[in-house]
């Protein structure tokens, strides 16, 4: 890790795309997926008070909360977690705002390491990864604080232990998380995940456009919630599995072809397992109309219109512009990201 600068400390932590294997990798099925070149940003001053800053640019909030006061509202978050666990909470009821994520990261990462903070901080958050959208949002900001607070500090912390932290925050909000969209914004790169193995891969060479459909009207857990009896029951785990093996080989041997046919196919599945919204259907059959392909790269949505991200490959430019237009949907040119967190 790098020298801290005791006055100010700022932090990047990537953005992700699910290439494939998305809810399936829940379940202990392979993924792969790739940082990109959209970062949540936090910055640590040390503060005169003894009380800590919270500045969140992006929803507006910024509040002063004393060390007690987060201590309760991280227990709290926690006994509702717990609740959720034993059947009685839906996911949604256990974080209302989404600073509280940020929150609740900085009070396990206090009680989990017992240690006591030696003098009031501010921390600024901001991002330029889209919420709510499938680019691993709420897993960069997790990442940014917490790693942040350990470079002010002075604390030398491995990767694990960082990621443990931060897994530990993200199941708060998604239920159950993989730990992918954490693995990728610690690492950088390209990752295929299968359980508990976790390998490299090249970085995709074709050039990657980001459509944003909207903000969907349900969140990653509860989407998670819905889907989880297609995994369970042993319906499509197979299938996922293949498509994912599949583009994974497609991308070791830069085969373009094969890799834009697995993408197909997991769009299909995506689908199958009613993550896509019909008008978001209706998107990437016109794109598939021109030859091109397209899947949703995230939870996708279970009620409403918006699907979040969806990623297209295409050599067609003009053409993804116009029908963006006619959807009043936002392109989004993205490049892969090599680098993890970093100090900034």
């Amino acid at each position: 890790m790098q020298t801290p600068n005791p006055s100010c400390m700022t932090v990047l932590a990537p953005g992700k795309l699910i290439l494939s294997g998305e809810h399936a990798v829940v379940y202990g099925n392979p993924a792969l997926a790739l940082a990109v070149n959209r970062y949540a940003t936090a910055s640590i001053t040390r503060e005169l008070s003894s009380r800590i800053a919270f500045d969140f640019a992006d929803l507006p909030y910024r509040r002063h909360l004393s060390f007690s006061t987060l201590r309760r509202m991280k227990d709290k978050i926690k006994r509702k977690y717990h609740q959720f666990k034993e059947g009685h909470f839906s996911i949604r009821e256990v974080l209302h705002k989404p600073f509280e994520l940020a929150q609740v990261a900085f009070g396990l990462f206090f009680e989990t390491l017992n240690i006591t903070l030696p003098h009031g901080m501010k921390i600024y958050v901001k991002s330029d990864i889209p919420m709510g959208c499938g680019m691993g949002s709420s897993a960069a900001t997790i990442i940014s604080v917490i790693y942040a607070i350990a470079q002010h500090l002075h604390l030398d912390l491995s990767t694990e232990t960082l990621f443990h932290l931060a897994l530990a925050a993200e199941n708060l909000q998604h239920g159950q998380s993989s730990g992918l969209d954490l693995r990728v914004s610690l690492q950088g790169g390209c990752i295929y995940m299968h359980g508990d193995t976790m390998e490299t891969r090249p970085l995709p060479s074709m050039p990657l456009y980001l459509v944003n459909t909207g903000t969907p009207a349900t969140s990653t857990g509860h989407c998670v919630e819905k889907v989880a009896p297609y995994f369970r029951s042993g319906l499509f785990a197979d299938d996922f599995a293949t498509v994912t093996n599949k583009m994974d080989a497609a991308l070791q041997q830069a085969c373009t072809t094969t890799l834009k046919t697995a993408i197909q196919d997991n769009h299909r599945l995506l689908v199958d397992i009613e993550v896509v919204p019909q008008c978001v259907q209706q998107f990437i059959a016109q794109i598939e109309a021109g030859g091109d392909v397209a899947k949703v790269c995230g939870a996708g949505a279970v009620v409403g219109d918006q699907a979040g991200i969806v990623l297209v490959i295409t050599e067609d430019i003009d053409r993804l512009t116009a029908l963006c237009a006619e959807y009043q949907y936002t392109l989004m040119p993205v490049l892969p990201e090599s680098r993890g967190v970093h100090v900034g």
